[in-house]
Formats: C-alpha cells, structure tokens, sequence
C-alpha cells in the first residue's frame, strides 16, 4: 500500500521572523541630489542597506523607481523610515516581511525577480538534509550521507546556473524503476488525458524510462520550450509563502533526492519520482500552467490568512486534484499520480466528491499522512483558473500584480499610470490577434 508524500506545502502557517526583511519601493525625479537625499535620510537612521536598484519609471513622468532592501529591527523602524522618505520621493511603498504585519500600509515581503527566489534556497521547514525518526532512510548512515550531498547543490543552486547534474546509483535506479513500472501501468486508466498525451513526449525528450532517473535540467528545458514553467532545485519542504511565490514565475521548486530503496513505494515527503512522474507532465500543459501560476500570482504580498486558503485550493488541485473528462472522472494531482494506492482509491466509491468552488474548498480541513476523505471536481484547468481567479480578487490585498515575461519580474498595478502602460501592452497584443483572423477569413 503506497502512501501520498507530505507535498510541498508546510500546513502549518508560516511564522515571523526577526530582524524584518523589508524592501522600501519610492519613485523620484530626475534632479541632482535628488537620491542622495533620500539615502541620506535613510543612513541618519542608522540603517545599513543590504541592496539597492534603480529602473526606469513606468509612469508617464521621466521619473526613476528605486527599489531598496534591509533589515529592520521592527515594525516601528519601518514606519520612520518610510516616513523620512516622504519629504523626497514619491510613491513610498512598504513592502515587508512577516512581522510588520501591524503596519496597514505594509505587505508581506514577496519576490519582485526572478533571481529573489535565491533566499529561499536554506528556508527548509522539514526534510531535506535532516529526517524525521520515522523516515525509512533514518538509520541509514549512507542514505543520509547521499541526502546531505544532493541537498548541498539544491543550497548554492544560483538563478540563471544550470541544474548540476546527478549521477544517481543502481541502487536509486532500481528504486526509480520500481515506481515507474507500478504508476505507468496505471495511468492509462487513472490519468487525465492532458497527463497521457505529455507522457510519451517525455520518454522521447528527456529520457524518462525505468533505466534512467531523468536530469532536472533536460526537463527544464523541455517545459521552459512547451509552457515557460522551469524548474529549480529546492532543499526539503518549503513554507507554503515561499513556494506559492514561486510559481508567480513559472517556476516550480523540485526535489533532486530520491525515497530509501527500502520501500520503493512509500515516501513521506516529496521526491523526485513524485516531481517527475506526478508534477512535470501537467506543468507542460499550457492551460494547467496558467492554472498553477494563477495561484502563484494571488499568494504575492498575500496576508498569512490567505496564504493559508490559497495553500488550501493548490492542496486540493496541484496535489490531490481530480477532473471530469466526459462521462469519467481522472486524476491530475500530482499527489495521486504518484501514489499507487491513493490513485486507485480516489477514483473508486469509497471518498466523497464535490464540485470545484475555490471559496469552499479553502475551507476545507485535510489530513496530510492519509488518504483524503473529500476530492474536488474540476470541469476544466481553464474553467479552474477562472474560478481562481476570481476567488483572488476576493483576497485581501489593495493592489493587483502582472508577471512580466521578458523581464520576469513582478509588476505591481498601483498607480493610474502603471494601468494605463499594461492597457497600451494588451492593446497592442490586441491588434496583432486582430490582424490574425482577418488573415485567416
């Protein structure tokens, strides 16, 4: 009997640390003297600045945005300096971390580029180099040795590196191949069809296979061709914040180790057969792609109360989803798909079926080291992105964000002028669809 891995999502929420991290976003004109002021108000504070950035303004106005990081005492520190600020600059935004909760004016930290996801690499909540008294590889001496060394590069893994390659033992092949041969027997019957029709195109690609544990990087680089979705080494289990952010960027945080050969079939914690066999074939799939970043976007500057529902809805889809698909019903959760026996069980009689309404389902108490007694029915990942979508407008947070693809970074929609420059880029893609189906009639 198979066991569904602790998925990435920590239950608990996630909880405040100290000193604050904080970044100060203001924007000023173009005058001399014009940052040194403001770095001056800054510096009587006696504040040291971890790091500073300067692009130009998306506002109508020759204006510059500078975007500046540190390390604050407290909530309090953060309101001064923020009041120091006003006098100089325009737009003073506060974007801060877990523990400046208190200020109205200020939102949880959250990634503003690509290369920000680099804090999270050694923010493991569980796993990863360390394992719990009853993981199967717990006294094993040589089995933790070979954890703490793939877990190494996942902490100096760098944005932009290629993922180090790892040249696995027979003894992890044979253990691969003992998954791959029980869940492939099982997915023509048990997957959704968006799973099955990716599934082959990853034995041809990226050399999926009971001989070969699959590379990271290949399968980067295969989903970064199909959906932009790339994938980045990760630790162990990262807060429920940190990986939702990440998805805002299409990318996906993936485990390189692999569960003790003592029980092929059984792992408490995500691996790389639950990645590769559960996670990577959908994230090829351009509407469960937009689903998943849909998610990623919502959990940006969300509040802890949020994070905790938005965890709720990605638990329940992501990991332990289920779909309609004509008169049948299949799964797409990576959760199940990787899970012999939790595979099997929610598609049969046995747990309760309820249609997919993200309010209700971000209501709903789930238990993380047994089967689920209730699975959610989607009709569609697009009809799910939607529902999501709408359910995020419902969240508590009094700006929207826009993932930018060329620049991959987060653009925060909280000015007129910012709107108004998204509205011009839409309208040009708007022009080019025109065009194409004139050409086409």
């Amino acid at each position: 009997m198979s066991a569904a891995p602790n998925t990435h999502l920590h239950k608990c929420a996630d909880t405040a640390a100290a000193p604050v991290k904080t970044t100060v976003h203001f924007s000023i004109t173009d005058k001399v003297g014009a940052l040194d002021d403001c770095l001056a108000a800054i510096k009587a504070m006696h504040i040291s600045l971890t790091r500073i950035e300067s692009r130009p303004s998306k506002t109508s106005e020759w204006d510059y945005d500078f975007f500046v990081d540190f390390n604050a005492i407290d909530a309090d520190q953060v309101r001064q300096v923020a009041k120091s600020l006003e006098p100089f600059a325009k737009q003073v935004h506060i974007v801060g971390a877990a523990g400046a909760g208190e200020l109205p004016e200020s939102t949880p930290w959250f990634p503003r580029k690509m290369v920000d996801l680099d804090t999270f690499a050694d923010k493991v909540l569980e796993m990863g180099e360390e394992l719990d008294s009853d993981h199967p590889g717990a006294k094993d001496a040589a089995y933790r040795a070979r954890r703490a060394e793939i877990t190494k590069i996942a902490k100096t893994y760098k944005t932009g590196q290629p993922i180090p390659h790892i040249e696995y033992t027979q003894t992890e092949i044979e253990t691969w191949a003992a998954v791959f041969d029980k869940l492939t027997g099982m997915f023509p019957s048990h997957a959704c069809r968006e799973h099955q029709h990716v599934f082959p195109l990853l034995v041809q690609n990226c050399g999926y296979g009971t001989h070969t544990i699959p590379q990271l990087e290949s399968v980067s680089k295969f989903l970064k061709d199909c959906t932009g979705f790339t994938l980045r080494p990760v630790m162990g289990l990262l807060t429920s914040r940190d990986f939702l952010n990440g998805l805002a960027f299409r990318v996906f945080h993936s485990t390189q180790y692999i569960r003790h050969h003592s029980k092929p079939l059984y792992t408490p914690e995500p691996d790389v057969c639950h990645e590769l066999l559960g996670h990577v074939p959908l994230f090829a799939n351009p509407d469960f792609a937009d689903f998943s970043q849909e998610i990623g976007l919502a959990s940006l500057g969300a509040t802890d109360e949020d994070i905790e529902r938005l965890a709720t809805i990605y638990w329940f889809t992501v990991e332990f989803g289920i779909c309609r698909q004509g008169d049948q019903i299949r799964a797409y959760g990576a959760g199940l798909l990787s899970s012999f026996g939790e595979l099997e069980y929610c598609l049969s009689d046995k747990p309760e079926i309820r249609p997919f309404e993200p309010a209700k389902v971000a209501q709903q108490k789930y238990p993380i080291t047994e089967y689920q007694p209730v699975y959610f029915v989607a009709e569609s990942f697009k009809d799910a992105q939607m529902r999501v979508r709408e359910f995020a407008n419902s969240c508590n947070r009094p700006f929207s964000v826009r993932y930018n693809a060329y620049t991959e970074s987060i653009e925060i929609l909280d000015s007129k002028e910012k709107v108004i420059r998204y509205a011009q880029s839409i309208k040009t893609d708007m022009l080019t669809l025109v065009d194409a189906l004139e050409k086409l009639s």
